[in-house]
């Protein structure tokens, strides 16, 4: 993915905080819903974005889906941004 992409997930505050709900250990999505007070269905789409712009990585555990934090892409837009800095 790319860094627009990545960014545009990044903006929305929801996705933030899933993305801290998720660095401190791998979340179902029902487990992530019952945080928030928003549809199960905005929750999906949430994700959704968030696994497009590979933040989150999906597995597969019988009939849930379990979620973690890709902190390599994090670590790639820190280092972009670091890059920015140096003369």
């Amino acid at each position: 993915m790319g860094l627009q992409e990545t960014m545009k997930a990044l903006s929305d505050p929801t996705r933030r905080e899933i993305l801290n709900m998720l660095k401190r250990h791998s979340m179902t999505s029902g487990e992530i819903e019952e945080q928030f007070d928003i549809s199960f269905a905005a929750i999906s789409r949430h994700l959704s974005v968030l696994r497009d712009a590979d933040l989150v990585r999906d597995t597969r555990e019988g009939k849930y889906v379990r979620y973690e934090l890709n902190a390599s892409v994090l670590e790639e837009i820190m280092l972009w941004v670091k890059s920015l800095q140096e003369n």
